[in-house]
């Protein structure tokens, strides 16, 4: 359920939080609690300290939610107590307090009233979620660098799971297709150094879900012919770093509630493309966190408990 469809271009001046010369941010998926008391995992309030601490210690400019906010029916209204509940009460450090978070829908919160998770943005200083796809643009501070960050829909794009792996097409596809021609125009128009597209559906997973086929057929073309630096998700409850020989990045990012180890999707993937994955590599799963500088932009994977297990660079656009 949602209202109209909003096109929003944001660019988004970072306060107190913001870094010398550079931004820091997390990316993180599928920590919608669970559907009774307490609303939370200890999975999810362990990633929630391990999101504090970088937030203390390297510096957090903003987070990035990409769906799954709320198992397993989403919210009825933007009064609905599981935002208090699974949100507010869960990131409720001191440190994250000042953290803006920007958010898209999955399929569970699909499932709800996806509307009321909109207007809550203007019940909660921390949420932004000004319509259902929008882009970001970030400058970095003291330098002509900069980040765009398309946030889009993918069940709005391809459908909802409900009890299957794959989304079988768009319950409006006139929607669906207002959705891939913004898409096509914001890509094409987009000037930053670094571009990152965002969205719930992975394109590649070797996980329970495995590869999104509307998203391998429609949005990787897109992603390539325009050099994006790196397209990251949830859905999979792991982290994954998949990478193409031509360069192309998929980041997985969906431990925000659980660590799944479910590799039934592995041979979907060719083994030469797969870098890292939490499964595999058999670490905890924890969080995505970023770092951009001038001309060098660094992806780490954290497990709860502060350790990185994985770090790789993502190409500017220019050196793609």
């Amino acid at each position: 359920m949602w209202g109209p469809v909003l096109l929003v271009s944001c660019c988004w001046l970072l306060g107190a939080n913001a870094q010398p010369e550079g931004l820091s941010f997390a990316v993180v998926a599928d920590w919608g609690g669970v559907s009774f008391p307490p609303y939370y995992t200890q999975h999810q309030a362990a990633v929630a300290e391990e999101l504090a601490s970088l937030s203390q210690e390297q510096g957090l400019d903003f987070i990035l939610s990409l769906g799954d906010h709320f198992y397993m029916e989403g919210v009825r209204d933007e009064h609905d107590p599981r935002f208090k509940h699974t949100f507010e009460q869960v990131y409720q450090q001191p440190a994250l307090q000042s953290v803006p978070w920007f958010l898209v829908s999955g399929n569970h919160d699909h499932r709800g009233n996806v509307s009321a998770q909109i207007h809550y943005s203007n019940l909660s200083h921390r949420w932004n979620y000004p319509s259902l796809y929008y882009s970001l643009l970030f400058p970095v501070g003291g330098s002509n660098t900069s980040l765009t960050v398309l946030m889009i829909d993918t069940v709005v794009l391809c459908g909802n799971t409900w009890d299957q792996d794959q989304p079988e097409g768009p319950e409006n596809p006139a929607e669906a297709e207002q959705q891939w021609d913004w898409i096509q125009s914001q890509l094409q128009s987009a000037r930053s150094d670094y571009v990152l597209v965002a969205g719930h559906y992975p394109v590649w997973s070797i996980g329970h879900h495995g590869p999104t086929s509307c998203l391998v057929d429609r949005l990787r073309p897109l992603l390539k012919k325009y050099r994006v630096s790196a397209y990251v998700s949830g859905h999979d409850h792991n982290m994954q770093f998949i990478q193409e020989q031509d360069g192309s990045a998929f980041l997985v990012s969906g431990s925000g509630s659980i660590s799944c180890q479910d590799l039934s999707h592995r041979s979907s993937v060719p083994a030469a493309w797969q870098r890292f994955s939490s499964p595999v590599n058999q670490t905890e799963a924890g969080v995505a966190y970023f770092q951009l500088r001038p001309g060098h932009m660094v992806a780490s994977f954290m497990q709860p408990d502060g350790k990185c297990v994985f770090q790789d660079q993502l190409p500017s656009r220019g050196r793609h």
